[in-house]
């Protein structure tokens, strides 16, 4: 296949055929991301996306079952775009049974309801969303291009539009202290509450170099969560949140202590898991920092 520049996926798609119709993220200001900083954004020609479906098809990617759209953000191509790229994909693959985006806040608001339907009846049937969190102030000191209001507004409206919505949290971007992390755990909780996602990820806040957090830790502008101040504050969040069968996980690499479970069935369990190892106060129970990665 082929692609400009790092390609980059959720962890659940590492099985699914990767096809990049944008290059770079539609924002791309978020203070924490280095993800897409050295591509500018823009979109592939669709004549070379379908020539890469019709390849994709003369190879062993004719079982192909899974589909991820890279780069950041494919919610952001015009409709008629989708709904060619998205035809050709199910005419190419049979056993074609999920087709998956990242999705950005701004770019979902761009589109109405009507056209947020279309795509998804088309057959583009998740979308991972970065909230990184419900606190207002946070979410546009990041950069993240909408407050809080905005960031619900397109969570609902994916929702809505009947999409299978993977909300994806980052605990720690407020920084240490126990206050910091029991408002951005109610705040988050909140906002997950009122946006009713199918899924929902949290990961743990690691500054990459190169990135203006980054910066601002090496300035003493932001100080970072203990480990156990971390964990914490993912008790807090587990604990807030009210919607039932719920998808949760908090295995990603980034995160200290692997977690994964069913909110809110599971939640007594993972509490107790969670506790116990804060209780313990033994730093060897968590992931070591040499092994943590994004």
């Amino acid at each position: 296949m082929r692609y400009e520049g790092d390609i980059y996926r959720p962890p659940g798609e590492w099985k699914s055929y990767l096809l990049q119709c944008t290059v770079g993220c539609s924002n791309n200001t978020c203070t924490f991301c280095s993800m897409y900083k050295s591509k500018r954004y823009h979109t592939r020609p669709l004549a070379d996306v379908l020539e890469d479906i019709a390849m994709a098809e003369r190879t062993w990617y004719k079982n192909t079952e899974t589909v991820f759209l890279c780069d950041g953000d494919a919610i952001d191509l015009p409709v008629d775009y989708l709904l060619a790229v998205l035809k050709a994909l199910y005419a190419a693959f049979p056993r074609l049974r999920r087709v998956t985006t990242y999705a950005g806040p701004l770019s979902t608001l761009r589109k109405t309801p009507e056209e947020l339907r279309t795509i998804r009846q088309a057959g583009l049937q998740r979308a991972y969303l970065g909230v990184e969190t419900g606190d207002d102030a946070l979410l546009r000191h990041v950069k993240k291009g909408v407050g809080a209001e905005g960031m619900l507004r397109a969570g609902q409206a994916l929702v809505e539009a009947g999409f299978d919505l993977w909300a994806i949290v980052i605990t720690g971007l407020e920084g240490g202290g126990r206050e910091a992390l029991e408002r951005n755990a109610a705040l988050t909780a909140g906002m997950v509450n009122k946006m009713q996602p199918r899924h929902l990820s949290s990961m743990t806040l690691m500054p990459v170099e190169g990135t203006p957090l980054y910066d601002e830790v090496q300035r003493g502008e932001l100080t970072l969560q203990t480990p156990f101040e971390s964990l914490l504050e993912v008790r807090r969040l587990v604990e807030q949140i009210q919607l039932e069968n719920l998808h949760y996980t908090s295995n990603h690499a980034s995160n200290y202590l692997p977690i994964k479970g069913t909110l809110t069935r599971d939640r007594d369990e993972i509490i107790a898991q969670i506790d116990q190892v804060l209780s313990s106060g033994d730093g060897s129970l968590l992931r070591d920092d040499g092994l943590r990665g994004l």
